[in-house]
């Protein structure tokens, strides 16, 4: 349901944000003049060297901070808080240790609203949606086992349907992967294409990896060190649906291997901005 005649489900208004009032008035921001549109159902990914604001963008995106200057629109509406339609997996899954798989899963059903009070009610209806993702993603016949039972794959697998599960409209992934090997990784980067591709909802990864990053994002935005602003917007012009063998193409090659330039770039110059693709 759309809340106005704008395109654009994620809007940035030249956004800018310092951690308290005396680090604005010494002008040290954490991120500026960040300005970020994005259709319904993009996925895009955000890349850059550690500490370039990378994480402070995503508390923006979530309603967690409120910008210092500028606005944020999401899905029609001004964000004034934390926001009831995104979910959200970071690196750490960090499963209740003492709750089941489906249980964990089952957890953002018990406290958001519309969900909430009707959960004593229909929570065999909800159950029986937790299990049928977890199937989605592989883990059929861990649904009852306890995080200590489950490898650290597993276990994001089971966050990401947590952060799904109350079917939300966006999902902001904080380095969702960074901790796992390379084949869990990229087994992951499929489940989670194909759980877009199936849903649509709005995606916003985080993330070290560049080869993630144009495997499975539309765009990529490439931030500068501190203070972080996007420098480079880049169109990742591969067909979908994308396939791992696309990953050893001289084209993807290519795209890594220019957005490797670009933060190489924004590391020694700090912010030179670029647009590659279409402009924002």
């Amino acid at each position: 349901m759309q809340h106005s005649a704008s395109p654009w489900f994620v809007d940035f208004q030249d956004v800018w944000l310092a951690y308290n009032d005396e680090l604005r008035q010494q002008n040290h921001f954490a991120v500026e003049a960040i300005d970020l549109k994005v259709r319904q159902g993009e996925f895009i990914a955000i890349v850059g060297p550690s500490g370039c604001g990378k994480s402070t963008f995503m508390k923006l995106a979530t309603g967690l901070k409120m910008p210092s200057m500028g606005r944020i629109m999401i899905d029609g509406q001004a964000v004034t808080g934390p926001l009831k339609i995104s979910g959200m997996a970071f690196q750490a899954p960090s499963l209740l240790p003492w709750r089941t798989t489906v249980d964990n899963v089952l957890l953002p059903l018990e406290i958001v609203e519309p969900y909430r009070s009707q959960f004593k009610a229909k929570r065999k209806e909800y159950e029986a949606r937790a299990r049928a993702l977890l199937q989605k993603v592989g883990l059929a016949g861990y649904e009852d086992k306890f995080p200590w039972q489950l490898s650290g794959g597993m276990q994001q697998r089971a966050s990401i349907c947590r952060a799904l599960i109350h079917e939300p409209k966006m999902l902001l992934l904080d380095e969702p992967f960074g901790a796992l090997d390379a084949f869990t990784r990229e087994e992951l980067w499929c489940i989670l294409r194909d759980l877009w591709t199936e849903q649509k909802f709005n995606v916003i990864l985080v993330t070290h990896d560049l080869r993630e990053s144009v495997f499975l994002a539309d765009t990529v935005y490439v931030m500068s060190k501190s203070p972080g602003r996007f420098v480079v917007k880049k169109a990742i012009d591969l067909p979908r649906p994308r396939d791992l063998e696309i990953t050893y193409t001289r084209e993807f090659s290519d795209i890594v291997h220019e957005l490797r330039g670009h933060i190489g770039a924004s590391r020694n110059h700090g912010t030179q901005a670029h647009t590659t693709g279409s402009p924002a």
